[in-house]
């Protein structure tokens, strides 16, 4: 067939008699909009053309489809290079059509039924590098000095809310960790002298997690502004994190105040607490970091889980390689 699939068309698919019972379907029951009414007959359009030929005649013989016609259909797309999402739209699209079909008893049987779309490729995770992480989490300290030094001078819940800020990433990046385990933590699960936070993860599940030293500093000068302001503040069973009114921090305000950071320390402001959980990842990967490990630091249930962060090491890896290497073009 020398005209691309993505071309092909059978004008004569929108006067179908199926065909227009289907978009009045669509437009009076699903209250489709105009836009994707148009996009399921682009689809059965296409897949006329390609079972019958551009030029045949409506009605189209749809109750004579093959499960193997279906197939070969979007086989055909996939090997011209289709998007997956394209392919996999369309199979919706034909397989909707179908159940119509076989609902008003038009046909017997669904040949899209059984088949599966190709699979959606899972995106990299964005994650900041070596000294962007460290100029990030510099930021708030950046801040507690300027203002000691040029004024006004911050007041002492401010100060708090800054070794807060520290403190608080400080751990993120530290730990692994979801937002939504640091938030609730209390001082009880953190040992100071060995270094050790157990966190609660998804399903409930307890891990060890580990801090290292300036997540520990940060920590200790945080919970010290905090006893001088609320009493009880650095009990064991108090919150590490408190806002401005002595309260538990939650996850909600940890994303307001990293987009002030990120502002200052000039990154990216679509950033999120959850991308220092992959920056942990996969600057541990990058500097050899056995997997298993780095599976149990995360509470992954699979290791397909992780592997993902083993292809964000491998692209940086590519990307230097491309970079450097004299012979890395040809």
């Amino acid at each position: 067939m020398s005209t691309p699939l993505s071309k092909l068309a059978n004008p004569a698919a929108h006067d179908d008699s199926a065909v227009r019972r289907f978009r009045s379907h669509l437009q009076a029951e699903r209250n489709a909009s105009p836009h994707t009414v148009a996009g399921y007959e682009q689809d059965l359009g296409q897949f006329a053309a390609f079972r019958w030929g551009p030029e045949s005649p409506a009605p189209f013989d749809w109750a004579h489809v093959s499960a193997i016609d279906a197939r070969e259909f979007l086989m055909a797309f996939a090997a011209e290079g289709a998007k997956p999402t394209t392919t996999r739209r369309k199979l919706a699209s034909l397989r909707a059509f179908y159940k119509f079909l076989s609902r008003e008893g038009q046909v017997t049987g669904n040949p899209f039924e059984g088949l599966r779309g190709p699979k959606l490729a899972k995106p990299l995770p964005k994650v900041l590098t070596i000294e962007e992480t460290a100029r990030f989490l510099q930021a708030p300290l950046d801040e507690l000095q300027r203002r000691r030094k040029e004024g006004p001078p911050p007041t002492p819940v401010e100060i708090y809310a800054l070794l807060r800020d520290a403190a608080v990433f400080e751990v993120l990046y530290s730990t692994g960790c979801r937002i939504s385990e640091v938030t609730p933590l209390v001082w009880l699960q953190v040992n100071f002298t060995n270094g050790g936070v157990v966190v609660t993860g998804k399903g409930a599940k307890q891990r060890l997690c580990i801090l290292g030293r300036p997540a520990l500093k940060a920590l200790e000068k945080a919970r010290v502004q905090a006893e001088e302001l609320w009493p009880g503040a650095a009990d064991e069973t108090a919150c590490l994190f408190l806002n401005e009114r002595g309260r538990p921090l939650t996850p909600r305000d940890v994303e307001r105040r990293m987009k002030v950071w990120l502002a200052a320390a000039e990154l990216p402001p679509d950033l999120t607490p959850h991308k220092l959980r992959h920056s942990f990842a996969t600057h541990l990967l990058d500097a050899g970091a056995d997997l298993r490990t780095v599976q149990e630091m995360l509470g992954h249930a699979s290791l397909a889980t992780t592997q993902i962060y083993t292809h964000v090491s491998i692209e940086r890896l590519k990307d230097e390689y491309m970079k450097a290497h004299p012979r890395a073009r040809g």
